[in-house]
């Protein structure tokens, strides 16, 4: 067990002879900044380029297909007795010098652009205010955990209009009324679209239109589709499931906390670039 685990925390070297190495013996401990000494001629660049990029770029390359082995030169063995624990390498010669401030290891590597690519197409987005995770909705899907509710469950289907602004809105209520909902739920209360004209403007207030009402059921899952979308069309792809004794559940199709109600852009490449104005922190432009 203790060999495996160093060669999870560090690359093991032993017998290494290249050029005037003289058969060393090194423990490089991994994910941490490591740097080679020395006077000229010790054997730094024969350590880490001639041995330990060597080896490391032999062995990546000789995992891969006949195929792709064509398109790529093939390093010599260096001269070593053991070597445990490398991973693929990279090197960067010392004469690669950029005056660009937004060059980086990544950047000159080339390593970055196949981590945006990967981070966009399988990254997962959490709120930065809860910590939730962050997903997109379809009506399908939307329908299929609500049709998972236990039978017998009381299920109302909203959509919101208004979310915590003063106000009177009696264009709003009008609006609604002329729209045909029957209920609304005004900061919490179920009440009759007509029984209510205008709200206190000293007050904040939030306003959902009822679209539904069911048991769940056996033969529910019919109506249960159609008044998941109408409420999706009504509340430009945002609705509201509440139930008794679980309160409010917010579904949406767009990107966007169901806690919080921050939405998100969907990912992109240039989401991961500091050269873009849509990865870039807008503090320091990307420096």
């Amino acid at each position: 067990m203790k060999k495996a685990s160093d060669e999870l925390d560090h690359i093991l070297i032993r017998g290494a002879r290249e050029h005037n190495l003289n058969s060393i013996e090194v423990k490089i401990p991994k994910r941490k900044l490591v740097v080679l000494t020395g006077v000229s001629g010790s054997g730094k660049s024969s350590l880490a380029f001639d041995t330990l990029y060597a080896e490391g770029q032999r062995r990546y390359v000789e995992s891969l297909s006949a195929y792709a082995r064509q398109f790529l030169g093939q390093m010599e063995k260096p001269k070593y007795d053991t070597i445990r624990g490398l991973s693929p390498t990279i090197s960067i010669e010392q004469k690669t010098t950029s005056r660009n401030p937004r060059s980086t290891v990544g950047t000159i590597t080339e390593i970055s652009d196949y981590l945006r690519v990967l981070f966009a197409r399988v990254g997962e987005q959490f709120c930065h205010q809860c910590g939730r995770k962050v997903q997109s909705q379809s009506a399908q899907n939307i329908s299929r955990e609500l049709l998972s509710y236990p039978a017998g469950s009381r299920l109302l289907i909203l959509v919101p209009l208004l979310v915590n602004r003063k106000g009177e809105h009696r264009e709003l209520l009008e609006d609604a009324r002329a729209q045909g909902f029957v209920r609304l739920r005004v900061d919490g209360e179920i009440v009759r679209s007509e029984e209510i004209e205008i709200l206190d403007k000293r007050k904040k207030h939030t306003v959902e239109a009822i679209i539904d009402r069911l048991v769940m059921k056996e033969d529910v899952s019919e109506r249960l589709t159609e008044s998941v979308e109408q409420a999706l069309t009504l509340g430009n792809g945002v609705l509201i499931a509440n139930t008794e004794g679980s309160g409010d559940q917010v579904f949406s199709e767009h990107l966007s906390c169901n806690h919080c109600g921050v939405s998100f852009p969907p990912l992109t490449p240039q989401s991961f670039s500091f050269n873009s104005p849509q990865g870039m922190c807008h503090d320091c432009n990307g420096l």
